[in-house]
């Protein structure tokens, strides 16, 4: 081989790399343009497989270096199965889910994703007849979302977000809605922590006629059976911002009220146990209307005043709720001795107890109250 050949030889490899990485970069080139579209052609065919409603996304963003891609402007609107007849108001809508690669986790060796959903508004709407109720809107999108996320999510996000009940049938038109919603959920799929019982955690505040709401959850999202520790409160609420719902729902209006609802539930091994505590401070229900109108104000101003503590000024009471989820059960008697004892004796505090945890949830027995003694169905004996 001579000198000429043997300088010539280099330049063809070099020739032949640059042609690769050309190639190679004019693929990538090629695929990040075509991309977009195929993966908008999938996710829209994917919300169409959804029974019962219409979905549809106007566009989709790729960021490869990222592993990332965002789903813009979706709107999912429920559709009569006979009919095919859309709503004219839509169960969900956000401009913006961010689906991507939680990188994090890689250095910890998981492979996992995370989703991050912008402005979403969550509609639930009383059908035109009262006994409809909202368990169509319930429908199991699980499958949907294992599909536009392949990989397992360990962290889920919503930045203010809505959610309202609407009964347009109502007169004036119901509209209650819960604003400002902020939901952090992180280590869903046990990357960090995986020893603790309960290695994950959901947190969301939000915003509700000059009140607002808390919820924290521990829980651990892989067992089979559901197992978590979860606190929630809402405080502070406005009551005569819900006239039209107090109006349509329980026929009267109220002049002033201060409402707020606080709960403890904690369940494992199929079991759960916990409380309902709502509370209401200084109501006053409005008189006015027909007769038979203002002796049902009256009646419900008069149970207000006969269960209203003394001391506070507040109607509450603490309704404990335990069993199994297979067949869960409301202890009736036992909410109406809480009713009875607070109103005459005892002043419940306007929070959370912090008395229930997943270390008290075990099948036992309970001290029962005097009405249930007297009212209260009588268990069988085991043979």
């Amino acid at each position: 081989m001579t000198g000429k050949e043997n300088l010539q030889q280099p330049q063809k490899k070099r020739k032949k790399w640059k042609i690769v990485l050309i190639s190679i970069i004019a693929i990538l080139i090629i695929a990040r343009l075509i991309l977009p579209f195929v993966v908008l052609k999938f996710v829209n065919k994917t919300l169409a497989g959804i029974k019962g409603y219409y979905g549809h996304v106007e566009d989709v963003d790729i960021a490869l270096i990222r592993g990332a891609y965002k789903i813009n402007d979706l709107k999912l609107v429920k559709k009569d199965t006979l009919t095919n007849q859309q709503d004219s108001i839509p169960f969900f809508t956000t401009p913006e889910i961010d689906l991507s690669v939680e990188w994090k986790a890689i250095f910890k060796g998981r492979i996992v994703g995370e989703i991050e959903v912008e402005e979403p508004v969550l509609n639930f709407v009383q059908g035109k007849h009262k006994d409809e109720n909202l368990k169509q809107d319930t429908t199991d999108f699980k499958e949907v979302i294992k599909k536009l996320m392949p990989l397992t999510i360990n962290r889920f996000q919503i930045n203010n977000g809505q959610i309202h009940f609407k009964d347009p049938y109502a007169n004036p038109v119901i509209d209650v809605a819960l604003k400002n919603i902020q939901v952090k959920a992180e280590n869903l799929s046990n990357v960090n922590d995986s020893n603790k019982v309960l290695p994950s955690s959901i947190n969301a505040t939000g915003d509700v006629y000059g009140g607002n709401f808390k919820l924290n959850v521990k829980l651990n999202a892989l067992e089979k059976q559901p197992t978590f520790d979860l606190n929630a409160g809402v405080n502070n609420v406005e009551m005569v911002n819900l006239n039209p719902f107090f109006k349509e729902y329980a026929k009267f209006e109220v002049e002033k009220g201060n409402f707020g609802l606080y709960i403890e539930f904690a369940a494992k091994s199929g079991a759960f146990k916990g409380y309902v505590k709502p509370l209401i401070k200084d109501l006053k229900v409005a008189k006015e209307g027909k007769f038979t109108q203002v002796v049902w104000q009256s009646l419900v101003q008069g149970v207000a005043n006969l269960l209203e503590n003394n001391k506070t000024d507040k109607v509450a009471t603490k309704v404990p709720i335990k069993g199994r989820f297979d067949d869960p059960s409301t202890g009736l008697w036992t909410a109406i001795s809480y009713i009875l004892k607070n109103a005459f004796v005892f002043a419940l505090q306007p929070s959370v107890d912090n008395s229930i945890d997943i270390g008290k949830v075990e099948a036992g027995t309970e001290n029962k109250t005097f009405l249930q003694k007297i009212f209260g169905k009588k268990e069988k004996k085991e043979n």
